[in-house]
């Protein structure tokens, strides 16, 4: 073989892709680790089939992982694919048809099919290929089962390090790295299994060394401090564990489970348990009843769970018992899109129980911020006797990035609790008239005997129907929001605080919508954007900061009308979530970019939006902002 030649890149995305069941999400866990080790910057995206078992050989049978990886930081999965390892064309064609592969995509793939004993999959197999060349692909085919069976009978248990190795090679990574890795995740396994992986791997490397004449270059950058790289479920596990929670009660959910997995795993050399309840009511029941005698407790769910906990919060909002409930967002309504990521369940979170229930709802925007929020929503659950809800989303729960370790010291944690005897003449709910505030205290603690009921009651916590009563207890469980907003301090502005166009977003969207800021900056377009973690109370000084520019623009993973759709006007318009929430906090006129295209947003789709947004406002003439908005689909 000729020379290799060596291509120096800042960054790339690729992907892995197979049938469900063949071992690439592996796979590709395995090669985004070694990359994290190494130092490069890293964000990662499951490809997951909605169905468990899936027919084989089709495109809804695709499962694998996206991997933006570069010689910087790293905050979103980034735009098109740039090289796609596939083990089967059907897979290839899911991502093709996703609009997922840049034109110039190149295609790593395993051969077999090209003489399938089935004429129709023959043909399929051509016609893929085909069609990546006409786009402008390149078509690498390699007999990666072929080169499998030499060495195991059964492909599928091995074929997928053999593709590791074969990454390895093109993106000249360090083969000793793969070692330890394969070492720690078959560490259950026999050393025959784990030796045999590695010797696959190994076997990959030296298959592509000798039969593929180039490879990428993407140098790591050392970090001074140390890192370390796990996915947004892993992050929450953790930080619940750090923030001292001692009880997690949670029913399996997509896409929520891992977290459970984790703490499965080690909570119990904390302290800690996990109770795996019968259904979504009775987790929620379980972690409501902890927290209500002493034990801090959380459940995680996701929309359908959501749904299913409506009544409990509201009875923790009633008995102001507090509550940390991690909601991660996947496509709705009812079991809509399991696998896949959307910010819909913002409203029900702020408005999901009956009556008026005030609950405190955060959204963490990066992996590490899925860490450290946990800490913060237990100690505001305790302070403020309501309940916390985590908005995360798929984005977060699966993708992998690299952050700095945490560095847990006793400020960081929660407080214990008080367990003092009880004063004498105190009230279970000795509301402090000005913050909403009162004591709390826990069964069994000295002095603090008191009634505790789902009805409205007064200060002593007993049943009280008449209006003077119940009146005041909803002025006092309001109250706290109040209190806890004038906590806060205004979210920071990302880019050009005198632009005429600011992009406003929530949770994992951030680091899209901030890539594409600075992309528009570049070009001399002066934009700013504003990532809102607080979504109730909403953080002060949002009307002073919006009025100052021209137009406001939500940017969300959610449903919104469009502008020129039949009937749609401004008075028959659904807003995006945010913007719905923004309007009518701020009384602004703040528009939306909203889509559902069940994966995150591509930096150069928000791009778009604020070339096109940032024309508008220059041009005289021009429609005006808020009939105009959103037509085009980006």
């Amino acid at each position: 073989m000729s020379e290799i030649r060596k291509i120096r890149l800042a960054e790339h995305i690729v992907e892995i892709v197979s049938d469900s069941g063949e071992g690439a999400q592996k796979a590709a866990n395995t090669f985004a680790e070694a990359c994290a080790m190494m130092g490069n910057g890293l964000w990662t995206v499951e490809v997951i089939p909605s169905e468990i078992q899936p027919p084989p050989h089709t495109t809804g049978a695709t499962s694998g992982n996206r991997i933006r990886l570069a010689d910087h930081a790293v905050t979103n999965a980034g735009d098109l694919a740039h090289l796609v390892l596939a083990f089967n064309e059907m897979s290839l064609l899911s991502r093709i048809e996703a609009d997922a592969l840049a034109e110039d995509v190149i295609v790593v793939i395993d051969n077999k099919w090209a003489n399938d004993p089935e004429l129709s999959i023959q043909k399929s197999y051509a016609e893929v290929l085909d069609d990546v060349r006409a786009r402008g692909g390149t078509v690498i085919e390699i007999p990666m089962e072929e080169e499998t069976l030499k060495l195991i009978e059964d492909p599928r248990r091995g074929k997928n390090m053999f593709a590791v190795g074969l990454l390895a090679f093109i993106y000249a990574r360090d083969i000793e790295v793969f070692d330890r890795i394969i070492t720690k995740t078959f560490r259950t396994k026999s050393e025959g299994v784990r030796q045999q992986n590695i010797e696959l791997l190994r076997r990959g490397f030296e298959y592509a060394e000798k039969h593929i004449d180039f490879q990428f270059e993407i140098t790591p950058q050392p970090s001074e401090v140390s890192q370390m790289v796990m996915n947004g479920n892993t992050a929450i596990a953790l930080g619940s564990i750090a923030a001292g929670f001692k009880l997690c009660s949670m029913y399996p959910i997509t896409p929520a489970t891992s977290a459970s997995h984790i703490l499965s795993e080690i909570f119990e050399n904390f302290g800690g348990i996990v109770h795996q309840a019968e259904d979504e009511i009775a987790a929620i029941g379980a972690a409501l009843g902890g927290y209500y005698s002493g034990v801090p407790s959380l459940t995680i769910t996701s929309g359908p769970g959501m749904a299913l906990k409506t009544e409990f919060q509201g009875l923790a909002v009633m008995t102001e018992t507090p509550m940390v409930i991690v909601d991660v967002q996947r496509g709705g309504p009812s079991t809509g899109l399991p696998t896949k990521i959307e910010q819909s369940d913002l409203l029900h979170a702020l408005y999901g129980a009956p009556g008026d229930a005030p609950k405190i709802v955060i959204s963490p925007s990066t992996i590490e911020e899925c860490f450290h929020v946990m800490t913060t929503a237990r100690k505001l659950a305790e302070e403020f006797r309501i309940p916390v809800i985590v908005l995360s989303d798929a984005n977060l729960a699966t993708g992998q990035q690299l952050f700095p370790r945490p560095e847990i010291t006793v400020d960081s944690l929660a407080p214990p609790m008080d367990q003092n005897p009880v004063a004498p003449g105190s009230l279970p709910f000795d509301w402090d008239e000005t913050t909403g505030l009162s004591q709390r205290t826990i069964p069994g603690q000295p002095g603090g005997m008191s009634v505790t009921t789902g009805l409205n009651h007064s200060k002593d916590g007993k049943v009280k129907y008449d209006y003077e009563s119940n009146q005041h207890s909803h002025r006092m469980r309001s109250r706290k929001l109040a209190t806890l907003k004038h906590a806060l301090k205004p979210p920071p502005l990302f880019g050009d605080p005198n632009a005429g166009l600011l992009l406003v977003g929530w949770g994992s969207t951030r680091g899209a919508i901030e890539e594409a800021v600075e992309r528009a900056m570049a070009q001399g377009i002066p934009v700013a954007s504003m990532n809102i973690q607080f979504l109730s109370p909403l953080p002060p000084g949002l009307k002073e900061i919006f009025e100052r520019f021209q137009k406001v623009m939500t940017v969300e993973l959610n449903y919104s009308d469009e502008w020129g759709d039949p009937l749609i006007d401004e008075e028959t318009r659904r807003y995006s979530q945010l913007a719905t929430v923004l309007r009518s906090q701020t009384l602004v006129d703040v528009d939306c970019f909203s889509r559902v295209p069940a994966r995150p947003f591509m930096p150069k789709e928000i791009h778009e939006v604020i070339v096109r947004e940032c024309g508008r406002l220059a041009l005289p003439g021009q429609p005006s902002a808020d009939v105009s908005s959103s037509t085009t689909q980006a």
